[in-house]
């Protein structure tokens, strides 16, 4: 009848864990380094 709960969060996991972002994530120095070069 119905999937059993272990099955749903496995499945939800999943899920969750293989969506794709929306681009990396960058760290402070490379958004440093970008603003540096947008100047000039």
């Amino acid at each position: 009848m119905t999937q059993s709960q272990r099955q749903q969060e496995r499945q939800w996991k999943t899920r969750k864990q293989t969506q794709k972002p929306h681009g990396k994530v960058k760290s402070f120095e490379e958004l440093a380094e970008d603003a540096g070069k947008n100047r000039s």
